[in-house]
């Protein structure tokens, strides 16, 4: 298989057009035809002459691929599902959501995942690889509303920063002036934590962060969140603590509201213990039902009152509204596993 362009960054296109002879300022060339244009083949990148472009056909692909099914829930979130580059046998799936002037795509970073968070159908899935830096900025460009995005989170499938290498990678396109020059502030990166891809992010990114929570107790998140054993939450705190998020950078929390299991006053109470140090907010999201899983959502009026009591309390919290939930592209409801 030829090597995808789409994914590099300019120092390693910069490689190419050595390889290739060409002069430096041929990879700033290749760039904004990959990044600011969107070119999905060689023939369209005009200013570089014809010779070089079969140099480039020679040894290179783009790298684009379109989605191979799409799904259009009721009320207007979309559904992709992607073959992977290295394999097209396998896929994954990306969520786009449009509310309003805001249009926010949900990127998967690897197809399944490891964690196996007992409320989240891609952990049910098992990992089965990492997506590319190819296949993360692939999905910006082929979704077909690729030109109205606001805003990316990486809430998709996988945990990103157990994937840290090719998300940077990709972070660093999605912001760079060569790439799609986007500030940092309309990108999210949703995580679980693992201690040394939280601290790169916090050390080498700017991007907003979202840490699944789901319960203060430890006890009772270990049997939500088998990684609690790994990373405790109390040490995830700590480390976030070090960290100044009253400026620009925003840091959250993502809580699953569970019926019966984390949505009494009593954890109420003891997360607003644990966060109030922090600078943060809270979303509070309803459970989505996924087969097999005998979990129920928190009921509306309980949600309610748990947002109230946080607020009530200075921790600022905002309870998410549910998209796609009857095309499976609510949160934790992506799978590639037939029959959902």
């Amino acid at each position: 298989m030829k090597r995808a362009l789409l994914g590099m960054t300019l120092t390693e296109l910069q490689d190419v057009a050595q390889e290739l002879g060409q002069p430096k300022y041929r990879a700033q060339q290749i760039a904004e035809w990959l990044y600011q244009k969107g070119a999905a083949s060689f023939e369209e990148m005009t200013n570089l002459s014809k010779a070089m472009r079969e140099q480039l056909s020679e040894r290179y692909e783009v790298g684009r691929h379109a989605p191979a099914v799409t799904q259009v829930s009721k009320d207007g979130t979309e559904k992709y599902l992607f073959p992977l580059h290295a394999n097209p046998n396998l896929k994954y799936e990306t969520v786009y959501i449009p509310d309003g002037k805001r249009a926010t795509l949900c990127v998967s970073s690897q197809v399944g995942c490891k964690m196996n968070c007992s409320f989240c159908a891609t952990g049910k899935m098992g990992f089965q690889t990492q997506l590319s830096a190819t296949d993360i900025i692939n999905q910006m460009l082929s979704v077909p509303h690729s030109d109205l995005l606001t805003n990316v989170v990486f809430m998709g499938m996988g945990e990103p920063l157990d994937n840290y290498e090719e998300v940077a990678r990709a972070l660093e396109i999605m912001t760079a002036s060569y790439g799609f020059a986007w500030s940092p502030r309309r990108i999210t990166v949703s995580t679980i934590a693992p201690k040394r891809g939280l601290l790169r992010l916090l050390e080498e990114q700017e991007v907003h962060v979202a840490v699944s929570l789901h319960s203060p107790f430890s006890e009772e998140r270990l049997s939500l969140m088998p990684v609690e054993q790994a990373f405790p939450i109390e040490e995830v705190l700590d480390t976030l603590g070090r960290y100044d998020f009253s400026g620009q950078r925003r840091l959250s929390f993502e809580y699953i509201l569970l019926d019966g299991v984390n949505d009494s006053p009593r954890h109420a109470e003891a997360l607003v213990r644990l966060l109030k140090p922090l600078d943060c907010r809270v979303n509070l999201i309803p459970y989505h039902a996924i087969p097999d899983i005998p979990l129920r959502p928190s009921p509306k009026e309980q949600i309610e009152r748990f947002e109230e009591y946080l607020t009530s309390r200075g921790i600022r919290a905002t309870t998410r509204r549910s998209r796609g939930q009857d095309i499976f592209a609510a949160c934790g409801m992506l799978s590639t596993i037939q029959g959902k």
